[in-house]
């Protein structure tokens, strides 16, 4: 019994030092920092909030927010760790799972400020479009370096079929940010894919054209955006109260920041938490910690951008583009909403916006990053 105990011991010392081995060490300590930070920065933003604004428990927020990432953190893990040829395979039922609760959403799902968007599981509010994202880009990367399909225009053609059912359920939710997101990181997959810039120029005039010939054909469905896109244009239009708070709290923390919990932004905004935490960070800890949060994005995405430099096999390669690419447009699309540089979207930050969903989606985006980035994956 014992000499079972000490084997099991040994042969489980053996994996964490082959998975260390494996494992790129930079960019798993670039996910951790971001998990770290997002639980330190939920402690000062939301304990104020629910103790005052909410009449909840003190750090009941904190709780959440420290529980969802601790489970986040584990599945990054859990995930990177599995043979990738078990992820592989998975791709096509996790994305099929995923795309049937977003359209499940329409019918039963939870309304919330005018929007539905979330699945109510009784102890967690489910978003599936947070799911269905990573999965998206996986079976998009599938199928263009599938060896099934011979002709590369009819993969494209088939992943632009794909793209326009999602983007339907995101419309009829309605998710302007989400439906942006993916379009974006759907056309970077596309054009990393080889197609030519001017079909891809071509490719993107025709979805902004038909995106504003949904505006115009159903103004009722979408005035949420119009009024968007018209106070961010024109700020006296409309009301632009959530963008100039954020601009000002951005302002004010200037360099050095107001300090840990001397903000306001948090207490004037609903969901600062959430769609404006980078503007929350700026005024309490300065723009420098800000500019820090995206200087490590962006360490990632070179990170990963120099390994697959190298990759030969296109399904690797097109896969970290593509996850990449949707934690950079994400990260970019929250700053610049909080910047009032794009109008209003409630786009969460990866790893640090409040929200389940988010985390843990984010978190299985990281655990594939790691897995296909790992020495373990041959070219």
């Amino acid at each position: 019994m014992q000499k079972n105990t000490f084997e099991n011991f040994s042969f489980n010392k053996i994996n964490i030092k082959k998975y260390w081995r494996n494992v790129d060490k930079q960019i798993l300590l670039g996910f951790t920092s971001l998990f770290f930070l997002g639980v330190f920065f939920s402690f000062s933003s939301t304990s104020i909030l629910a103790d005052e604004r909410l009449d909840r428990e003190y750090y009941s927020f904190f709780q959440k927010h420290f529980l969802y990432a601790f489970v986040s953190f584990t599945l990054m893990i859990f995930v990177s760790t599995i043979n990738k040829n078990l992820i592989n395979r998975m791709i096509l039922p996790c994305f099929l799972l995923f795309f049937i609760t977003l359209a499940l959403v329409p019918l039963i799902g939870i309304e919330v400020k005018g929007a539905k968007r979330w699945l109510n599981l009784y102890f967690f509010n489910f978003q599936p479009i947070e799911f269905t994202k990573p999965f998206f880009i996986l079976l998009v990367s599938q199928i263009i370096s599938s060896d099934y399909i011979k002709n590369l225009n009819i993969s494209r053609f088939i992943t632009f079929l794909l793209l326009s059912l999602i983007i339907i359920f995101l419309v009829i939710q309605p998710d302007l940010g989400q439906s942006v997101l993916i379009v974006g990181t759907w056309l970077s997959l596309i054009f990393v894919s080889g197609m030519n810039i001017y079909v891809l120029i071509a490719l993107f005039i025709s979805i902004i054209s038909i995106f504003f010939s949904l505006i115009f054909l159903a103004p009722e469905k979408f005035n949420y955006i119009t009024n968007r896109i018209s106070s961010f244009l024109d700020p006296t239009k409309a009301d632009n109260f959530q963008s100039q708070k954020a601009i000002d709290a951005i302002r004010q923390g200037g360099i050095k920041g107001q300090g840990m919990g001397e903000g306001i932004l948090k207490e004037s905004v609903p969901e600062a938490h959430t769609d404006y935490i980078i503007a929350v960070i700026s005024e309490e800890f300065g723009s420098i910690i800000s500019i820090l949060i995206i200087l490590i994005f962006l360490f990632i995405a070179f990170r990963i951008t120099k390994i697959i430099i190298n990759y030969t096999n296109d399904f690797y390669k097109l896969s970290l583009c593509g996850l990449v690419s949707l934690l950079i447009f994400q990260t970019f699309i929250h700053v610049g909403v909080n910047a009032n540089l794009l109008p209003t979207t409630g786009m969460t930050l990866p790893f640090l916006s409040y929200g389940g969903s988010s985390l843990i989606s984010s978190g299985i985006i990281a655990g594939i990053i790691l897995n296909y980035t790992s020495l373990k994956v041959k070219n």
